[in-house]
């Protein structure tokens, strides 16, 4: 069986999604937002939707896909797992950011 993993930069990212969401729309908001991110992890993790590698001019190895106003951004491991790395907002740079945030 194969699922994913938050790593930890993730985990501090959806922390912040959640927080920002909540004191700009409320907490039914923040909740539903943050839930739609999760099954959105399943359905990478199932390959459900298209995995599109990184760029090139990223300097990374992995995959990502949009969620929203969300960018993810995960890695393959060897037992097939993902490891989900981060999730960034649409408007952060993401070229000077995702080098230092993926690794």
């Amino acid at each position: 069986m194969t699922g994913y993993r938050l790593l930890p930069l993730a985990a501090a990212r959806l922390d912040e999604i959640y927080q920002y969401t909540r004191d700009s729309w409320g907490d039914d908001q923040a909740e539903s937002y943050v839930r739609s991110l999760f099954d959105k992890f399943t359905a990478i993790a199932r390959r459900d939707i298209l995995w599109r590698p990184i760029p090139a001019e990223f300097d990374v190895n992995g995959w990502f896909c949009r969620h929203e106003h969300h960018f993810i951004y995960w890695r393959e491991f060897d037992d097939g797992w993902i490891g989900i790395a981060t999730v960034m907002h649409e408007r952060m740079h993401r070229v000077m950011r995702l080098k230092d945030e993926f690794r």
